[in-house]
């Protein structure tokens, strides 16, 4: 871990305050070499001076919106218990009154519940988690470094039964891993239990680009012996690595949706996170 001091924290799809993760998922597509790490993607490079940044920005903006994080970074790695460095930032959105949404694997969301609860009455709060396997015994194997979705369930209950709206990302089905319709049964199942809003969904798949696909491979060679060469000579070198079965099961996600009144999407999902109540105040009205 080596901390550095930003130039900026918030671009177009919002801030990302830890550059690196240690959850260690075989599948993670931010270790392709696309994004330039200049440093081992295990040694977090830490923005350190995020919340003196994030505070600057707000001060400026003339209309409340929504604050996204957790895009290429979660921003409750295991890191995050003794820094609090996301739980500065979320402080300064709540007491700015601006909406914010984060997107985890983490149940170390949960220490700043009552921080989300207190921005969602001001003005929104979204809480974002990826479910990817139902089975624990699997997920320990595919997500090693972070909580079970048992637990994620857990949490998204949490959230329901204070009110917080959220969001589950059902991604990534790996073929011939995790891509079956038991597994998917038992996530959609967590996600009318817990009354999530809408659901992401790319398909049925994972990407695959240099630096991610070694990665992955290698963990397939420890973890499923034989695996690697039938991926290679099923898919071949291509980005996005489809499960035979993807037509079958994303029309089977897109009736149980509809069935349980759940937004579905990529785009619609987004346009809904962004979009700030109507009683939006403007930030030249506070004195702060």
């Amino acid at each position: 871990m080596h901390f550095v001091n930003a130039k900026s924290i918030l671009g177009k799809w919002g801030m990302n305050i830890y550059r690196g993760c240690q959850h260690g998922c075989i599948y993670c597509d931010s270790r392709s070499k696309c994004y330039q790490f200049m440093h081992e993607f295990e040694d977090i490079e830490v923005k350190q001076n995020a919340p003196e940044l994030l505070e600057e920005a707000l001060r400026k903006k003339r209309k409340r919106c929504m604050i996204g994080t957790g895009s290429m970074g979660d921003p409750y790695i295991p890191a995050e218990k003794e820094l609090c460095i996301t739980r500065r930032c979320l402080e300064i959105i709540e007491r700015y009154g601006f909406g914010a949404t984060v997107l985890t694997k983490s149940d170390l969301v949960l220490r700043d519940i009552e921080l989300f609860e207190s921005i969602n009455k001001k003005a929104k709060a979204v809480i974002q988690m990826t479910l990817t396997t139902a089975d624990d015994s699997l997920c320990r194997i595919l997500e090693p470094g972070v909580c079970t979705t048992s637990r994620r369930f857990e949490v998204l209950c949490e959230c329901r039964d204070r009110n917080i709206p959220t969001v589950a990302w059902l991604s990534p089905f790996l073929p011939y891993i995790n891509d079956t319709k038991e597994n998917i049964d038992t996530l959609l199942d967590y996600c009318i239990r817990a009354k999530v809003h809408a659901i992401i969904c790319y398909g049925i798949g994972v990407t695959m680009r240099e630096g991610n696909r070694e990665y992955f491979y290698s963990a397939l060679d420890r973890h499923f012996p034989g695996l690697k060469e039938r991926y290679i000579k099923d898919f071949g070198w291509n980005y996005m690595i489809a499960s035979p079965n993807e037509l079958e099961l994303m029309n089977h996600i897109r009736q149980v949706c509809q069935k349980n009144n759940i937004l579905l999407g990529t785009d619609s999902v987004f346009d809904w996170i962004l979009q700030m109540p109507e009683n939006n105040i403007q930030p030249e009205l506070f004195n702060f």
